[in-house]
Formats: C-alpha cells, sequence, structure tokens
C-alpha cells in the first residue's frame, strides 16, 4: 500500500517538477533545461528514429529539437502541455529532413514466412524486425499515428494537436494502420 502512494506521490512531483524546471528554464537558467533535456532526450529520439528510419539523422534531428524547444520556450503557453509541444517540434523536424531528403523511407525487407521458429516461438530480433518491416508497409502518416498512440502513448486529443489535424483524422488514420498490421501480423501469430 505505501508503494501505491509513494508511487502516486512521485507521479505528482514530476509533473510539477517538469512545470518548475520549464519556469526555471524560461528565466535563462540552463541546468533546469538540461535535465529536461535528459528526461525526455530518450523518448523523442526514439520517434524520430522510427520516423526518419536513420540512427545518425535521428541523433542530429533530436539535437535540433532540444535546442528549437529551448528557443521557443518563452513561446509555450502552457507548460502542462509541454510534451505534446515538444514532439510537435520534432514532427514538424522529421518531416522537414524527409521532404529535404525526398528519399522513400528504408525497408528492412524480411520475410516473416523464413523466420527461424524454435518450439513456435520467434527469436526477439526476428520479432523486432517483423514489426519493424510491417511499419514501413505503413504510409508516413499511417505510421506516425501508431508511434505516437502505441510507442509514445499518447491521448487523441495530444495527437491531434501534435500532428495539427483533427482528432477524426487521427483515429481514422490510427485505427487503419491497426488494420493493416493485423492483416500483416496475423500469419505470425498463426505460426505461433
Amino acid at each position: 500500500m505505501r508503494l501505491d502512494t509513494y508511487g502516486a506521490e512521485r507521479l505528482i512531483f514530476r509533473e510539477v517538477e517538469d512545470r518548475d524546471l520549464i519556469a526555471k528554464a524560461r528565466k535563462g537558467q540552463v541546468e533546469p533545461y538540461n535535465l529536461l533535456v535528459s528526461r525526455w532526450e530518450k523518448r523523442v529520439f526514439n520517434y524520430l528514429y522510427r520516423l526518419v528510419g536513420d540512427r545518425e539523422d535521428a541523433m542530429d534531428l533530436t539535437q535540433d529539437v532540444f535546442l528549437k524547444a529551448y528557443q521557443a520556450l518563452p513561446k509555450l503557453e502552457d507548460p502542462a502541455r509541454f510534451s505534446g509541444w515538444l514532439f510537435r517540434i520534432a514532427h514538424n523536424e522529421a518531416y522537414s529532413l524527409l521532404r529535404k531528403n525526398r528519399l522513400d523511407d528504408a525497408e528492412i525487407t524480411y520475410d516473416p514466412s523464413t523466420a527461424n521458429l524454435t518450439g513456435g516461438r520467434m527469436y526477439p530480433m526476428e520479432l523486432s524486425l517483423t514489426v519493424e518491416s510491417a511499419l514501413g508497409r505503413l504510409t508516413p502518416e499511417q505510421r506516425e499515428a501508431v508511434l505516437l498512440k502505441v510507442f509514445q502513448g499518447f491521448k487523441f486529443e495530444e495527437m491531434a494537436e501534435v500532428l495539427g489535424i483533427p482528432v477524426s483524422t487521427v483515429k481514422s488514420r490510427l485505427y487503419t494502420a491497426l488494420d493493416l498490421l493485423k492483416d500483416v501480423l496475423a500469419p505470425m501469430q498463426a505460426q505461433r
């Protein structure tokens, strides 16, 4: 029981702490912003990496995102919406790079039917490659909806804010993507 109470208090403290860090960073203090970066950089990097498909590009974009966020921090109207605001910057940076490169996303060519199965189960790496390959079959918009919802845990309203589209469009993209993923990944379930 004590653990649950402590966990709840810690979550509340962390939320307040984010707001405090933002307030201090707005006053020009660098260290509080560095703490925000350390708290969010892994999630932002993972999101960008799955969008652009290149580790080096994702690392560069992550740095750009946090630099732009720092510069624009005074314009953040509601510190409670920091995560959505930050991911909107990440979204914009990723799509700027993708437009600039005008290259198709690099696809991992992996044939699930050739998976090395042991006792009806896939090795973790094979499963990971299969999921990556399935995500690669989605449109960039569908993939981003899945990344925001499944991998980042955003609510539909937050996703709409990040993507700059109506909630109904977010839901449509997500459900279409999930149906496509189900069709691609269903044979994997049958092999188990």
